[in-house]
């Protein structure tokens, strides 16, 4: 088995695959714009995992990097799952100096809480203060712009 080499280059990023990944695979969010994408990699501190030069996986945190981080976008390939990869993803991920000393850190997760809990997530502290905009459907209205 290779090691999973972590970059945050993001010229070595595989834009099409990321897209690709996240508009047809990814749960939370199909359909998504390869422009939405570009523009969401810009405004992100990028994680870009490798095997033999192969982009394999990928995670992304929005960060001001001082106060406050959200995790995003984090995936391994389906055939490259189940070694390991996405604990050495998030190990990189998490030691980056940039997102030491956050206040705080979050993430949204159908999925992978067991993953995310190994690394100290857990549900809100105050899920009262917490609020939210979500639009499930925006990708597929045509009033999205890129």
């Amino acid at each position: 088995m290779s090691a999973l080499q972590i970059s945050t280059d993001k010229d070595q990023l595989d834009v099409e695959l990321i897209h690709r990944f996240l508009s047809t695979d990814a749960y939370w969010s199909r359909g998504i714009p390869r422009a939405t994408v570009e523009r969401a990699i810009a405004g992100s501190l990028c994680f870009g995992g490798y095997l033999d030069g192969h982009q394999v996986a990928f995670a992304r945190v929005v960060t001001d990097g001082a106060t406050f981080g959200y995790l995003a976008d984090v995936f391994v390939l389906p055939e490259h799952r189940g070694r390991g990869y996405s604990k050495t993803l998030m190990n990189i991920v998490m030691a980056h100096p940039q997102l030491q000393g956050l206040r705080r850190f979050s993430l949204a997760t159908g999925d992978a809480h067991d993953l995310y809990a190994a690394f100290g997530f857990a549900a809100p502290t105050r899920p009262q203060n917490l609020m939210e905009k979500f639009d499930m459907d925006v990708y597929s209205r045509e009033t999205v712009k890129a």
